[in-house]
């Protein structure tokens, strides 16, 4: 079958660079300390009384001290609040109300998208980060139907992913802190199955590791091409490229 016109669109790295930022931005978590943080104590400065008058309640530090309400006790000695402080609050802390989102025009998120449709079918693009050599873009009947496991591997060995699969399946601890923090293990990013309706796909790739499934109208160029880097391995239901098509969608 003829390919949609969207393939025949120029890739831009770039342009992808950007929509996959923009992503990413705008799905950032805002954080921040507690604004109180620190500053939960009772001070003052201490004070020389007995100094001369240009000297007079300047002191000899200018650290806040804390002051033990009760009994007339009091704490001297002890620093709070200041940044240079043990326990003090911290000098420029991060806000919460930061805001983290990038914008991005639409016509330049659609060319984007585009862009990274025709890296999809780029033989040398492709080649770098997925183990295929065969025919691209690549095509497949009856992927939406699927809703077995088994099945749906039989169906992706069948045209010529087996040794891509065998890639994915494998994982790696992290390096770094993030292995500490519920992230341990890294894996590839594997193909990309795309259909024109989801009827059970997404349950059977669900346990294949690296495998993703996504409906052609919901496409944007974080899954056409994740880390930025367009030419990811795309298997295309023929009734995908069909609604692509008809209905113009990201032109």
């Amino acid at each position: 079958m003829t390919l949609p016109e969207q393939f025949d669109e120029r890739v831009r790295p770039d342009i992808v660079k950007r929509a996959v930022h923009s992503i990413h931005a705008n799905n950032r978590q805002a954080y921040g300390a507690d604004p109180e943080a620190g500053l939960k104590h009772v001070t003052r400065w201490r004070q020389r009384n007995n100094a001369f008058r240009t000297r007079k309640g300047k002191g000899i530090s200018r650290i806040p001290r804390k002051i033990l309400l009760g009994r007339g006790e009091q704490f001297y000695s002890v620093g709070a609040e200041s940044p240079n402080t043990r326990g003090g609050r911290r000098a420029h802390p991060p806000k919460a109300e930061k805001d983290f989102s990038e914008d991005i025009n639409n016509k330049e998120r659609r060319k984007a998208i585009r862009s990274a449709i025709a890296a999809t079918a780029d033989q040398e693009l492709v080649s770098q980060k997925h183990s295929y050599e065969g025919e691209l873009p690549l095509k497949a009947e009856g992927l939406s139907s699927i809703e077995r496991t088994a099945e749906l591997k039989d169906r992706l060995e069948e045209l010529g992913l087996e040794e891509e699969l065998e890639r994915v399946s494998e994982k790696k601890v992290r390096g770094g802190k993030g292995s500490n923090r519920g992230r341990k293990y890294v894996r590839k990013t594997g193909p990309l199955l795309v259909v024109a309706e989801d009827e059970g796909v997404s349950q059977a790739a669900a346990n294949l590791p690296g495998v993703e499934v996504s409906v052609v109208d919901q496409l944007n160029a974080e899954k056409l091409a994740p880390g930025a880097q367009p030419g990811r391995l795309v298997v295309w239901s023929e009734k995908s490229l069909e609604r692509l098509d008809e209905e113009g969608l990201f032109r």
